[in-house]
């Protein structure tokens, strides 16, 4: 169970959360989508649960990242911590949802990461491997392990598959600072940004 759970509190005509636990994120397109967050919901006699909610997001949402700047909903994954305010309007399905009218994702430890751009020579989607060389070093390549939480977009930021990267595509990778001492390196693999 998450530690340190917000809870609804109403402020105005709307409803707010702080640091509300990311469970699931469905996305339909690069804005849209859906989040189920957990959050702490007080009971008379001082027992506090842990309840969920279905937060819609629309192209009308706003999204910010932990600075408070512009964010795409792509970039949400669960296990986050955000802070939202929405719609008091729910229904009574299990979980209640809502529309969401303001997320921010909220600033998490990041692991130590490097940003190159390389050239993909082969993807290998069956293992979950993604192979590349530095355009200016042919000699240079390296091996990237795509996890799950790996992100994977096309130019335009929509959320792809490893299988749809192809040879010869320039990509920008943010992956672990770790790389193994094997030939090629081997290392981690965070975000791959199609340019």
């Amino acid at each position: 169970m998450p530690n340190n759970l917000g809870s609804i509190v109403s402020q105005g005509n709307f409803l707010r959360i702080e640091n509300a636990f990311v469970e699931e994120v469905v996305s339909f397109s690069r804005n849209t989508g859906y989040l189920l967050i957990s959050y702490a919901n007080p009971l008379p006699g001082g027992i506090t649960v842990v309840d969920t909610l279905r937060l819609n997001v629309s192209n009308n949402t706003i999204l910010l990242n932990s600075l408070g700047l512009p964010a795409c909903f792509c970039d949400i994954r669960q296990g986050m911590r955000i802070d939202a305010t929405f719609s008091p309007a729910m229904t009574r399905s299990i979980p209640p949802q809502s529309n969401a009218f303001i997320i921010t994702m909220r600033r998490s430890p990041a692991p130590a990461a490097n940003t190159s751009t390389q050239t993909i020579l082969r993807a290998e989607p069956g293992n979950n491997l993604l192979l590349t060389a530095d355009p200016n070093n042919i000699g240079r390549q390296t091996k990237f392990v795509v996890n799950s939480s790996t992100v994977i977009q096309n130019r335009n930021g929509f959320p792809i598959s490893l299988a749809a990267l192809r040879p010869g595509q320039f990509v920008r990778i943010t992956h672990s600072n770790f790389q193994t001492a094997s030939i090629p390196p081997q290392a981690t693999a965070f975000r791959i940004q199609v340019l």
